[in-house]
């Protein structure tokens, strides 16, 4: 079973685990009903759907409300270090939670004293945190944007703001600065970097490269990185291994985006509903 882990932008939004649903226009988890325009509900949107299209059990989500003060987050992590033993899990993909090296430390531990270890995950706060925490060789994936990868590449910055200036990523820099990422330790076991080019790396270089299908106006949507993390993990969920469904997650987000035919106005909403269609005519013969 895949689990997603992440916050929503809401503060009196309680601390919840149970299955998501989604039913091409609302997120559902525990009753609640959750709003999505980008972040961890658009992942776990994006994750309900692929895994439907894959025959696979709905995720199990974990979430909390945080506009990020943090409080939300920090309540998540003492929740996780508590309970992930009363679960099986095969995957985990960590999101957006406000970064906390102590907190992490204890989730991963948590992971580590399972009776099996899940495929690991990680973007945005979480991956900042294992980074922060020197503990990044502990995870098969990062989906880091190429801002997020000069900070995995900066071997001196203690946290993204203080990324270093010559470090700061250009898409065109993208190559050193995984090169850099792996000689420091500080990449998971596969990288995916997402941007107008999409690369899947390992510590022995660029494995793949995706760049079409490109519609510029998917660069004004928000939300499309969060979806392609949500795509590679149900992929990887499925059994696919990592560097192929990062690949293939890449060609599905992209091809489901100009199968939307967006303009500057759409919204994520507007794309989620083309992953299956996308992956039939990526998987078709």
């Amino acid at each position: 079973m895949l689990a997603v882990v992440g916050t929503v932008p809401e503060d009196d939004f309680p601390l919840v685990c149970g299955r998501a649903d989604f039913d091409s226009s609302r997120l559902r988890v525990e009753g609640k009903y959750i709003d999505v325009n980008r972040g961890t509900p658009a992942l776990l949107a994006a994750a309900c759907r692929m895994l439907q299209t894959l025959g696979q059990e709905p995720p199990l989500a974990f979430l909390v409300g945080d506009t990020g003060l943090g409080h939300g987050s920090r309540r998540l992590y003492a929740y996780l270090a508590e309970h992930l033993a009363d679960h099986t899990l095969s995957s985990m993909v960590f999101h957006y939670l406000q970064p906390d090296v102590d907190g992490h430390g204890r989730v991963l531990m948590a992971v580590q004293e399972l009776k099996t270890r899940p495929k690991l995950i990680a973007d945005a706060g979480f991956m900042y945190a294992a980074k922060m925490s020197g503990q990044s060789p502990e995870y098969d994936l990062f989906t880091p944007d190429a801002g997020e990868l000069a900070f995995l590449a900066d071997e001196k910055a203690p946290h993204p703001f203080y990324t270093r200036g010559f470090i700061l990523s250009e898409d065109n820099k993208v190559p050193s600065l995984i090169t850099r990422a792996y000689t420091h330790s500080n990449a998971a076991r596969y990288l995916l970097v997402k941007g107008s080019m999409d690369y899947v790396a390992d510590s022995s270089g660029i494995l793949s490269t995706v760049s079409q299908p490109c519609s510029e106006a998917m660069e004004a949507v928000g939300g499309t990185g969060d979806t392609l993390t949500g795509v590679v993990s149900s992929l990887i969920e499925s059994g696919m291994d990592v560097p192929r469904a990062a690949e293939l997650a890449a060609r599905i987000n992209r091809t489901a985006g100009s199968m939307s035919h967006p303009t500057p106005a759409s919204q994520i909403m507007d794309i989620i509903p083309w992953l299956p269609t996308a992956y039939g005519q990526i998987k078709a013969p």
